[in-house]
Order: C-alpha cells, then sequence, then structure tokens
C-alpha cells in the first residue's frame, strides 16, 4: 500500500484544570488527510481549503512531524500530503494537532506500524513546536490514542489512557482567533501555593471521576483557579457562557486549549442539545458570530478510511 487516507479528530486540550497534561477526543470534527509514500525526498504538501497554509514542511506543523518520522524511517524517501482541514486553525479545538497527529499515523500504516503510539506522539510533538513554540502534547496524545489522555511526564514521554464514562460535549467557537502562542504569553509564570493546592485537587478529582465513572465528582473538578481567570478575558461573553451552560444541565467545562472555543460536558445527548441552545442564545444576544457543535468522546483516535 502506497497511499492511505484518515480522519484525524478535534481534540479538548487541558479539561479546564489539567493545563498541558490532559486531553480527550472528539468525534467531530474531523481533518481529511491522505498520506503517500514519495520517490521524492522530503515532504510535499498539497492544501485542498482556504486556509493559506504553508506547503514548505519545515513550516507546516504536518510537514515537521512527517520529517521527524522520516528521520527515523531512513528506508523511505519521502511522503506526499493532500490536506482537507476542516478544523479550522486558531480554534482552539486541536487544528493543529489533528494535522501533526494524522499524518504520522497515516505514515506509520504505509510502513506497516513500526512505531509505537508513543513515538507517533513524539515525532507530532514537533509539528506543535511549530504552531506555538512548545513542544506539548495534551492534544497529540489524545488524537492518536483516543479517548482521555494523561501526560504525566513530556521528557520522556509518559502518556496514561483513562477509561472515562460516556460523555456528550458541547463545543461552542465564537468567530474570533486566539493564538496558542500568544495565549500562553499572558499567563502568570508564579502562582500562589493555596491555589496550586486547589488546582492539584480538582485535577485528581477529575481523574478520580472518570476512572469511577463518578458525574458528580466529574462536575466538582471542572475548575480551574490558575489559567481560566487569566485567558477568559480573551473569550467574549465566556462567564455568561459558562453560567447558562450550568443551568441548561451540564455537568461543566471551560476554555478548550487556548481558546477562543468554550466546550461543556454533559451526561446525555438531551442535555448537550440543550447546553448548545443556551450558548446560541448568549452569542445572538450579543451579536458574535459562532459555530458549534454537539458530539462526543472518540475513543478510537485517528481513523483510517
Amino acid at each position: 500500500m502506497k497511499s492511505v487516507k484518515v480522519n484525524s479528530s478535534a481534540t479538548v486540550a487541558n479539561i479546564v484544570c489539567g493545563f498541558d497534561i490532559l486531553g480527550f477526543a472528539l468525534d467531530c470534527p474531523c481533518d481529511e488527510l491522505t498520506v503517500e509514500i514519495s520517490d521524492e525526498p522530503g515532504v510535499q504538501i498539497i492544501n485542498q481549503d482556504d486556509f493559506d497554509l504553508p506547503t514548505e514542511a519545515e513550516k507546516n506543523v504536518s510537514g515537521a512531524a512527517l520529517l521527524a518520522l522520516l528521520e527515523e524511517a531512513t528506508d523511505i524517501k519521502g511522503f506526499k500530503l493532500i490536506s482537507k482541514k476542516n478544523i479550522m486553525p486558531g480554534s482552539g479545538i486541536g487544528s493543529s494537532a489533528a494535522s501533526a497527529a494524522g499524518v504520522v499515523v497515516a505514515a506509520n500504516h504505509l510502513l506497516d506500524n513500526r512505531f509505537t503510539k508513543q513515538d507517533l506522539v513524539r515525532f507530532a510533538m514537533n509539528g506543535e513546536k511549530v504552531a506555538c513554540g512548545v513542544k506539548h502534547a495534551d492534544n497529540i496524545a489524545p488524537c492518536i490514542y483516543g479517548g482521555v489522555t494523561l501526560i504525566r511526564s513530556v521528557f520522556p514521554l509518559d502518556i496514561i489512557s483513562i477509561d472515562a464514562p460516556p460523555l456528550h460535549v458541547t463545543v461552542v467557537h465564537p468567530q474570533i482567533e486566539v493564538r496558542t502562542s500568544d495565549a500562553r504569553q499572558i499567563l502568570k509564570q508564579q502562582v500562589l501555593l493555596k491555589d496550586a493546592i486547589r488546582q492539584w485537587g480538582n485535577i485528581a478529582g477529575l481523574v478520580a471521576g472518570f476512572i469511577t465513572h463518578d458525574y458528580d465528582l466529574i462536575g466538582r473538578s471542572l475548575e480551574d483557579v490558575i489559567i481560566e481567570p487569566v485567558r477568559s478575558i480573551l473569550i467574549p461573553g465566556f462567564d455568561d457562557i459558562k453560567k447558562a451552560s450550568r443551568e441548561a444541565g451540564a455537568l461543566g467545562g471551560g476554555i478548550s486549549g487556548s481558546g477562543p472555543s468554550i466546550f461543556m460536558l454533559s451526561k446525555d445527548a438531551a442535555t448537550a442539545i440543550a447546553v448548545e441552545a443556551a450558548m446560541k442564545s448568549i452569542y445572538d444576544k450579543m451579536g458574535v458570530a459562532y459555530h458549534t457543535h454537539v458530539t462526543t468522546i472518540n475513543k478510537e483516535g485517528v481513523k483510517i478510511v
């Protein structure tokens, strides 16, 4: 096989309190990526969307990930990538991760799966460095592993899959762009010990809630006292969206990744749809353009199609 197509899913990173260490994959939206083994050296990129992303491999998140893989797949000269992105760059739902993770999973499939999932995360993190200057894995890992993942360590990589209960996810994406690099720059470099202790408790509670399938504990733990208070000022109507979503029955939620998308978790589809209506009502009143997604957690990750 010399060509393979994959659907690479959007992701929610941080899951409110787990900055840079927690994330989960979504069933939709997904990027459509086709990778071919090429006799030409390097990575050739063809974009079939309107986002005007770089086609030079070193400046493209997918290209950087494939170049990292090629350094260890020395019997392969190069790859050709045809990319159709359905996840808007700068949306906060893992657009760069979907590109980087999807192409390395596709390439690995063509190479008879010679690399482990951890290897693939390591390659794909080079794409995240192109996107925001930091090799973080909280979007990459769930995109490749599927489901909910915990990144205990990046150097060396230590990724744990978490068996979460069935959850429905509502995402609203106000049509503004928040660059991950910009959203990182405004963060405080020091935090109070009392805030750190509260945050650790929420992270532990959230992981425990996922593992024990305790929806109430999940809801109580979806609190961020360190990152959200700073980043939320970049997102119009954030507090109103969060309050209305809770009133509509959501367990809780917050900023997806670095924003501007906001996600909410619900126990059932009916509640997730009611949360969507509440989100729409807030932004309709404010006159803010938006897109919404009502979906579930994708437990498979990147899918060969």
